[in-house]
């Protein structure tokens, strides 16, 4: 009775939030605790939920009887992502952060038939880009070696020491690394589903958690049909396991705490484009097939226009609302976004404003 328990939620960024509760009714001495721990879980919740590492500490004799002091830190991978969309309000889930042109983005699969075209996208709008590849001749042919915002960075993703320094110095990362759902001459050299689609993504989310207060956005290129790959077409898709471990680098992302978006693409046109400049790239059209729809679920069919996913993903990566989305894209006939930005926030939230 008469005492104060604080609550000193100390955030990474040197800020703090001190919450005083003072305990001056004559409750039990257990429901009075109860009070307090309730305070420092929803605190904590809260932090964590913005990508920040929490250290709390606390002391209070709430009685003759009882004391305590404990002191606990707990990280943003400790609570997962999945968990907080649980015990989170829908507007805090869609009011965090995102990254504004000038930004610093890792594209993995840069030389590939989506990671080129976002590549061009993304220095088109006035990005900086880290391209990582492990061929840097054929990346420096495809891109130029002249442009000030374009870093090419040769490293390999499926071994975690190759890919790890990378990711220094970035503010977001675009996962556009794959490989065929076949056996396939891009299959040679240990460059399987397995290797490229579980192994390789879960070391660029490895990585990225080591910087998580620093990585605003981590954007990952999956695939529809992911949930139904045991369903007819997507069971034929899946006969060498590619979408098995899409999925599984799906929920990998999903409980490391990092800021996430997943797009999942139907089958894709409109390239790849090879041995081409970077002004030939942002020239490319997707003729009348630019109108775009999303889903929630994994149940839309359909083709996805490459140049059209890339602008997706661009749009994504400024846009707060799309945090925490797992989104089916298709290329519909129709005029589509274009490169609008209030025209995508308002596709992405209209197909968001669903999320639970």
């Amino acid at each position: 009775r008469g005492k104060t328990a604080m609550v000193d939620v100390s955030l990474s960024s040197s800020t703090s939030l001190t919450c005083n509760q003072a305990i001056t009714k004559e409750y039990g001495a257990k429901t009075r605790t109860l009070k307090i721990c309730v305070i420092i879980a929803s605190c904590i919740a809260l932090m964590v939920s913005h990508g920040h590492g929490v250290s709390v500490s606390f002391g209070a004799s709430i009685t003759n009887r009882i004391g305590f002091t404990h002191r606990a830190s707990v990280s943003p991978s400790t609570l997962t992502q999945h968990r907080l969309h649980h015990s989170l309000s829908k507007s805090t889930l869609m009011c965090r952060g995102s990254l504004s042109p000038g930004g610093h983005v890792l594209v993995t699969g840069s030389t590939g038939g989506v990671g080129q075209l976002v590549v061009a996208n993304l220095i088109q709008k006035g990005y900086r880009v880290r391209a990582v590849t492990r061929d840097g001749d054929k990346a420096r042919s495809l891109f130029g070696a002249d442009n000030p915002n374009l870093e090419v960075y040769v490293a390999d993703q499926r071994y975690s020491d190759s890919i790890d320094g990378a990711l220094d110095g970035v503010d977001a990362v675009v996962a556009c690394s794959g490989t065929t759902a076949f056996p396939s001459k891009r299959w040679d050299g240990d460059n399987g589903p397995e290797m490229t689609d579980k192994v390789g993504l879960h070391n660029l989310i490895d990585a990225a958690v080591k910087r998580s207060g620093k990585i605003q956005r981590f954007i990952l290129v999956s695939s529809t049909g992911v949930v139904r790959r045991k369903q007819f077409p997507f069971a034929i898709m899946n006969a060498f396991g590619v979408l098995d471990y899409k999925k599984m680098s799906e929920e990998y992302l999903e409980g490391s705490g990092l800021p996430y978006t997943i797009v999942r693409p139907g089958r894709l046109t409109d390239g790849p484009y090879t041995s081409y400049d970077l002004n030939t790239l942002l020239q490319a059209t997707s003729g009348n097939r630019q109108n775009v729809e999303l889903s929630m679920e994994d149940k839309l069919n359909g083709e996805m226009s490459r140049i059209t996913l890339a602008e997706g993903i661009s749009q994504a990566l400024q846009l707060p609302c799309t945090e925490g989305g797992v989104l089916s894209m298709m290329s519909r006939e129709g005029e589509g976004p274009g490169d609008k930005t209030e025209k995508w926030e308002k596709l992405y939230r209209n197909c968001l404003e669903t999320r639970s």
